[in-house]
């Protein structure tokens, strides 16, 4: 699932790690996602939107 995460990190200045630190998880995890090799649960989804003030749908595409 495509998503625009690492766009949003970097427009912030943060690293994956503090980002990861932030949401309580691995910065792996984190890594994971930017590289479309994880969908993260619904509830990290959330946690995402919440933190970049956005709802899920914007930083997700299911359709690419």
């Amino acid at each position: 699932m495509r998503n625009d995460i690492k766009e949003r990190r970097l427009e912030r200045g943060l690293s994956q790690a503090e980002l990861a630190e932030a949401l309580g998880v691995s910065r792996q995890t984190i890594n994971s996602i930017e590289t479309d090799k994880y969908t993260p649960s619904l509830p990290l989804a959330l946690a995402l939107g919440r933190f970049f003030h956005v709802p899920i749908e914007e930083m997700f595409d299911a359709d690419q």
